[in-house]
């Protein structure tokens, strides 16, 4: 096997750094990258597979010792979120720290490795009962590790929160080799530094996850989903805030569009057969005299569904009021016909979504990505763009205008990660 090599580094110092990372993971579990390891086109050095946490952190203050890059991954479906990374990086695979550690069936917590796919951690909740109310995309795919870097979430979020709301513990390796713990193992845990939010969402620029501790909901009895046909844009908000002003307590609700179908909205109950029925009631009298729909097979995955099709696309996510849900519809619209693009959009009721845009040219994209994201500011909202074409994504940055918090994020970033060890440049302001 071929060693890999650095720019400005000689061969000793190469050839000591390969002989160190093979004895800390084993000679198996160190390999030279292949195309389907490139990120945004850039090749790694090299791919590291470590099997405990702790050799994670040992590969992490290795690296760091010899001023190499590290950018973790999971199973890689998250992996071109994010601003292009610098070179000379290796990647620091997770999938084999993927144990459910402890399921405190009783306490309603469970700790989980980061390598463990939401599926297989959901199956083993689910023989207690229980699961982590969060539905990400590509569950079957995604880590543990991999949507609490990215702080995804799906429709579950407007009844449970968020995953900084169902996290309660966290572990990460440092780039100087630490372990560290922060939170704990029962609910109402308040002390010390609440490193899991932090942790969370913070791209894998802060600590590599290892392990997490979350809080658990039990599995519904039942679970009903209603769909109806709205004419515009301004009478799905209008249901949308309806029903979110009533005594009903749905547990997924959002909004369907594209530039070929009227908007759709979706609403979903959980609990018992009566519950479910009362609200369901409840709800068809919100909707008045607005058309049943047939919801499809998958309504609630829309927002991973939203990325099949061409690869020359553009996907964005954006948050802001659910109030402007409506606004933000037609100003998008006029957007994507003046510039000749089809769109699709699926939102949830918190006022998070996601929209894709499709067309013939790069030159649009980037147009059409700066109007929309112009839009959602004017709304005090954000956008990332998650996905673009690489001839698109050099040319911006994907996460907008951190603001006057970026000072803030640079100093924590530096008191994690001094060096920059850490996936440099992929986040928010070049972190």
């Amino acid at each position: 096997m071929e060693k890999p090599s650095r720019s400005g580094s000689s061969v000793v110092d190469v050839e000591a750094l390969w002989n160190e990372l093979r004895e800390i993971v084993g000679v198996d579990h160190l390999r030279m990258p292949v195309d389907e390891d490139r990120i945004d086109g850039i090749l790694p050095l090299a791919v590291i597979e470590p099997k405990t946490e702790k050799e994670a952190a040992q590969v992490l203050k290795s690296a760091t010792g010899a001023g190499l890059r590290v950018i973790p991954r999971g199973s890689g479906t998250k992996i071109s979120w994010g601003n292009t990374p610098r070179q000379d990086f290796v990647i620091l695979l997770t999938r084999l720290l993927h144990r459910l550690v402890e399921h405190a069936w009783g306490d309603m917590t469970a700790t989980v490795e980061a390598g463990c796919t939401v599926t297989q951690f959901q199956k083993s909740l689910a023989e207690h009962g229980q699961r982590l109310a969060l539905d990400p995309a590509w569950p079957d795919r995604a880590t543990i590790g991999g949507i609490l870097a990215t702080n995804d979430s799906g429709p579950l979020r407007g009844r449970y929160g968020s995953l900084r709301d169902l996290i309660i513990g966290i572990t990460l390796a440092l780039p100087d080799g630490t372990l560290a713990k922060s939170g704990g193992k029962v609910v109402k845990n308040v002390a010390g530094y609440d490193l899991p939010k932090l942790a969370t969402g913070s791209f894998g620029t802060l600590g590599i996850i290892t392990q997490a501790i979350f809080r658990l909901h039990p599995v519904p009895n039942e679970s009903r989903t209603l769909s109806f046909s709205t004419p515009d844009a301004r009478t799905a908000n209008n249901l949308i805030l309806a029903i979110q002003d009533s005594p009903m307590v749905p547990t997924g609700l959002q909004v369907r569009a594209s530039s070929s179908a009227s908007p759709q909205v979706d609403v979903r109950f959980e609990g018992t057969a009566t519950g479910c029925d009362a609200q369901i009631e409840q709800t068809v009298h919100a909707a008045g005299s607005l058309k049943r729909a047939d919801p499809p097979a998958d309504v609630w995955n829309q927002h991973g569904q939203i990325w099949s099709g061409s690869e020359l696309s553009v996907v964005c996510k954006f948050t802001f009021l659910p109030s402007d849900l409506g606004l933000f519809l037609a100003e998008l619209k006029t957007i994507t016909d003046t510039l000749a693009l089809t769109w699709q959009l699926v939102a949830q009721g918190v006022g998070v979504g996601f929209v894709r845009l499709d067309g013939p040219s790069s030159a649009d994209y980037a147009r059409a990505s700066q109007l929309i994201r112009d839009v959602v500011e004017g709304h005090d909202g954000f956008l990332i763009v998650l996905h673009c074409p690489l001839e698109v994504k050099k040319n911006i940055d994907v996460w907008g205008s951190a603001g006057d918090v970026l000072t803030l994020m640079k100093r924590i970033k530096t008191q994690f990660d001094p060096q920059g060890t850490l996936s440099p440049g992929r986040f928010i302001g070049g972190i």
